[in-house]
């Protein structure tokens, strides 16, 4: 894959009169996401779809890059798949359906409720060690709307049994409370207790909350795995991420009453108008609120 950003590098040179800086910010930008791509097992331009750069944006936001930032991204894909279509290499451009960067407010697949609950029910009946790690993060996931960056940093120190909180450490080190069902809290102690000190088998002194089966804690890319492996499990056929999970925690409460304000505290989010990306309410409970409360409802 490297072979072909090198013929576009040359390319913006030769035939776009590109300084080398820019040039050079291109070819960050695009090995940046052939080696994601290269950790979801993309080992072609041609393979790669609409979706697949969805969920390489998604990881750029869920590992606190600025928007600003995002959209050099986009624009760079965007310019690079059209290079790459009209020089006959890819059978088609995967991003030229995606937004303007300067516009940009992706948000994945939205989950009902009945598809959660068949994710979250995947490992039910297992036993193994893996499958007990899995279940209690997608339940963890969910539960709490933490960001994948979030979720592979998880400290045992910031578990608090007894207020069932986790103390989270965001964007910008900014600190915050995030509070857990009791349901998911248990389902956590027992994996603490159990499947973790066999996972654990090689640094028993890990701080981390989730771990490999060689005793690491887990990267961005395996969380991004057991969700894909999770979704095909429970017949989604939707496109999903860490984020989607993020999402539905924030829309699925909304839907059910919380104020947006308690559901930005929740999600760490320092402007409002961040957190309205993250959340939308169907179009029934629209109505029925302006019905409920307008004077000519």
């Amino acid at each position: 894959m490297d072979r072909f950003i090198s013929y576009f590098a040359r390319y913006l040179v030769v035939e776009r009169g590109l300084s080398r800086n820019t040039v050079s910010a291109y070819e960050g930008d695009l090995t940046a996401l052939a080696d994601f791509l290269s950790s979801c097992n993309i080992s072609s331009w041609d393979q790669v779809d609409r979706d697949a750069l969805l969920d390489f944006l998604d990881s750029l936001r869920d590992g606190g890059m600025e928007t600003s930032s995002i959209a050099r991204h986009l624009s760079a894909m965007r310019v690079f798949f059209r290079y790459l279509a009209m020089e006959g290499l890819v059978k088609s451009d995967p991003a030229a359906l995606l937004e303007s960067p300067k516009l940009w407010r992706v948000l994945p697949d939205f989950l009902s409720c009945d598809e959660v609950d068949a994710l979250l029910n995947v490992y039910n009946d297992s036993a193994e060690p893996l499958d007990i790690r899995n279940k209690t993060l997608l339940h963890l996931l969910y539960a709490s709307g933490l960001r994948v960056s979030e979720l592979t940093a998880l400290k045992l120190t910031a578990v608090d049994f007894e207020s069932s909180m986790l103390r989270i450490r965001g964007k910008g080190s900014k600190e915050r409370l995030v509070p857990v069902a009791p349901a998911v809290m248990a389902m956590l102690r027992r994996y603490l207790n159990g499947a973790r000190q066999l996972l654990a088998y090689r640094q028993p002194e890990s701080p981390t909350v989730f771990l490999s089966c060689r005793s690491r804690a887990l990267n961005r890319e395996r969380v991004w795995a057991i969700i894909k492996d999770a979704a095909w499990a429970a017949g989604i056929t939707k496109s999903i991420s860490p984020h989607t999970l993020r999402h539905c925690f924030a829309s699925h409460l909304l839907a059910n009453g919380a104020d947006l304000r308690v559901i930005q505290e929740m999600l760490g989010h320092s402007d409002i108008s961040t957190t309205e990306v993250y959340t939308h309410v169907d179009r029934s409970r629209l109505s029925a609120i302006h019905h409920k409360f307008h004077p000519r409802g």
